[in-house]
């Protein structure tokens, strides 16, 4: 381990995975899929990274919320056709976020999802958006890229420990809350 506080952790690991998560969501939104190469690089990025920047045994304990939201994203797309990349990013995803933070994350993912649903069919209903990026599947498809709204629930929970100052300004819009 490389003795960095929590926020230096975070920091680290928000710069690591941002290039993925673009990847993941612009991949989505073109394809309506997500990749198993960002997967299992997300993964790696947890693996190597992870280990070098938290303390070895809230690591390891880390890898039961992947087992555990693995299980659970799998139990989805067979009941309620969750995407199975969805599923595999939200698992690969994970590791990343103490389970102590779950109570406040589950409610983040759906406010993510009910934005980027609202962004994604209105966006899409305007032509010269259209336009822009004429060959996306997701522009005609009946289901939505929930690829989307995990990057953003995921990037905006490592921004949220990484940075402070947006916690601080988090915390005073919501009002008073633990994290």
């Amino acid at each position: 381990m490389l003795g960095l506080t929590a926020v230096q952790a975070f920091q680290v690991l928000f710069f690591c995975v941002l290039p993925v998560c673009v990847w993941v969501a612009w991949s989505d939104l073109k394809t309506m899929k997500i990749p198993n190469k960002s997967v299992i690089t997300l993964i790696a990025i947890y693996a190597v990274v992870g280990l070098l920047v938290i303390p070895l045994e809230p690591w390891l304990w880390r890898w039961l919320n992947f087992a555990v939201v693995l299980a659970i994203g799998f139990i989805l797309n067979a009941v309620a056709n969750v995407g199975a990349g969805d599923a595999k990013f939200a698992a690969a995803a994970a590791p990343f976020v103490k389970a102590a933070h779950a109570p406040w994350v589950l409610p983040l993912f759906a406010a993510f999802l009910l934005g980027a649903f609202a962004a994604h069919r209105l966006l899409r209903a305007l032509p010269f958006v259209r336009r822009m990026a004429p060959d996306w599947v997701s522009w005609t498809r009946k289901d939505f890229p929930m690829g989307l709204a995990l990057v953003g629930t995921f990037l905006t929970y490592l921004a949220l420990m990484a940075f402070p100052p947006f916690l601080a300004g988090f915390q005073g819009a919501l009002g008073s809350i633990n994290m």
